[in-house]
């Protein structure tokens, strides 16, 4: 076999492997329990809203404010996700806990900014709305997944 064969037979079997790979990753990925939540969906746009608000934001606090804010809205779905991979249900109320946390303290920046006139009180609100009802979601999923735990023992 010369070179050229070699490689290109191992081009197509690198080719061949990799569809498998691709395949296998997409059958796992369509498996995903968190991706059919709203609530991580809602908390997917959080994290788009939030981001767009701290464009606004002054350039001294990129390190400061900012940095904190991308940490906690990215903490809320990634939370979910993480939680919702668990077997176990009281794993599952654990990242779920650690997600409500997280929103809690994303609330608790956004009223810094506003104070700091960062953003206005309207977007405040409107943000408040949007947590409120990611709040009630994450307790509700929560309260379901406790009952199913006091359900199996």
């Amino acid at each position: 076999m010369n070179n050229s064969m070699l490689t290109s037979n191992c081009r197509g079997r690198k080719q061949e492997a990799r569809g498998k790979r691709l395949h296998l990753r997409s059958g796992i990925m369509d498996d995903f329990y968190y991706r059919k939540l709203k609530v991580y969906h809602l908390s997917q746009q959080l994290v788009k809203d939030v981001y767009l608000l701290m464009d606004c934001f002054p350039a001294k606090e990129r390190t400061a404010l900012t940095n904190q804010l991308q940490r906690a809205v990215i903490s809320v779905p990634s939370n979910i996700a993480e939680g919702m991979g668990r077997f176990s249900v009281k794993e599952r109320i654990h990242f779920l806990e650690i997600s409500y946390g997280s929103l809690s303290e994303v609330m608790c920046q956004l009223e810094i900014a506003e104070s700091l006139n960062y953003i206005s009180s309207e977007i405040l609100k409107e943000q408040e709305q949007n947590i409120k009802g990611i709040a009630r979601m994450l307790i509700g999923l929560r309260n379901a997944l406790n009952e199913k735990a006091i359900k199996c023992d």
